[in-house]
Formats: C-alpha cells, sequence, structure tokens
C-alpha cells in the first residue's frame, strides 16, 4: 500500500540510522516540522536535483529538539529510518507530499569477507582523517549504510546505494569504492606533506 507522507527535499541523502541535524527556518517547513511533532510522524527526505526529485528517499524521525527560536525556527536532530520509492509527488499543501511505497531488502546476507574487508576499508578511511567510529551499535542487516552515512562521500554514490535492495550487492559496491578512494586520499595527503616541507617529506 502506498502511503502519503510530507517531504523535505534537500542536498543530501540521508541513510536508515543515520543522524541528520536540521536548522528550520522555512514557513512551510516549520508548518510540516510542527505537524510531524504533533502527530509523533515521520517525514521523508529525499534528494533535490536540478531536474526534480530522486525517485529514493529515506524517512527521518524526530530524535531531539535542540533549540527553539522566538521566531518558530528550529533546530532538531533527526534520524533516518526506512526507505522508500516515490510514486506520485502531491502539491496541495504548502510543502510537497508524495505517495511513497516502503522499500525492504531482498533475504539473504553478504560473506563474512566482504562483511570485514569494508569494516577494514572504512577503519583506514577515518585513519585518515584522524577519526574513528564506534560500530558495536550497528545493524549487521544495514552495515553497508552506517559505514557510508558517516562519511562525507559523492551524493551520486550514496544515491545509488540508498536504492540497491541487497545488503550483499552494497558492501560490494561500497568496497569498491573505497578501494578507489583511500589510494588517491593517500596521495592528496602526501602531497600537503610535501609542499609543507618545501618539498621536503619531515
Amino acid at each position: 500500500m502506498a502511503a502519503l507522507i510530507p517531504l523535505f527535499p534537500l542536498d543530501v541523502v540521508l541513510f536508515p540510522s543515520t543522524p541528520l541535524p536540521l536548522h528550520i527556518f522555512e514557513p512551510r517547513y516549520k508548518e510540516m516540522i510542527a505537524e510531524c511533532l504533533a502527530q509523533n510522524r515521520a517525514f521523508g527526505v529525499v534528494r533535490a536535483l536540478e531536474q526534480g526529485l530522486a525517485d529514493v528517499g529515506c524517512t527521518a524521525e524526530i530524535v531531539t529538539i535542540v533549540k527553539e527560536y522566538p521566531d518558530g525556527q528550529l533546530d532538531l536532530v533527526a534520524e533516518g529510518r526506512n526507505r522508500f520509492e516515490i510514486v506520485s509527488v502531491n502539491q496541495e499543501r504548502s510543502f510537497l507530499q508524495a505517495e511513497v511505497l516502503m522499500i525492504k531488502d531482498e533475504p539473504g546476507a553478504p560473506p563474512q569477507e566482504d562483511t570485514s574487508r569494508a569494516v577494514q576499508l572504512h577503519s583506514e578511511l577515518l585513519a585518515i582523517a584522524g577519526a574513528k567510529q564506534d560500530l558495536s551499535a550497528a545493524d549487521p542487516a544495514l552495515l553497508s549504510f552506517y559505514l557510508a552515512g558517516s562519511l562525507p562521500l559523492d551524493l551520486d554514490f550514496k544515491q545509488k546505494l540508498l536504492a540497491l535492495r541487497s545488503e550483499a550487492e552494497r558492501l560490494s559496491l561500497l568496497i569498491t569504492y573505497l578501494q578507489t578512494l583511500i589510494p588517491n586520499l593517500h596521495r592528496a595527503a602526501h602531497a600537503r606533506e610535501k609542499a609543507g616541507g618545501n618539498g621536503h617529506v619531515q
């Protein structure tokens, strides 16, 4: 069954279980968020494209109101929940709504070696940035989203990952992407070191 949900088009790709800080200032979105809070319902985050909207988005649940301003603006943190596919867009309200179908993954777990490899590459990438992430809370069935959601990756790649309906396929795609990305980041970091040392590596 298709469900009608309010839409928040943004220049982001939201994954399930990934936090999304938002500053709400436009009147139409203040209205939308107020309704979501009053009715305890989620809204849909979908990537805004030059020509319309992406086909697949992710519902977001409001987790925390960080700050309320006198003029009704809000700082809040939402979190990704369930993926959906847009069937039709409804423009009857001040904010967009859409008839959506929720997306479920195909059954089947990814190979253990792919899971281990993806976690290893993710750690390697975070190490380049001098960061760490605790993976103990990650849902094994959604590990790809947990790993990719913490990284500032290309939005086209993130959108492709969001639309895949198999965790095995997502992990495989993520591994290929990170295996290409990490050597480039190492080269860039090395180049910065050389530039900082007037051509001499310290």
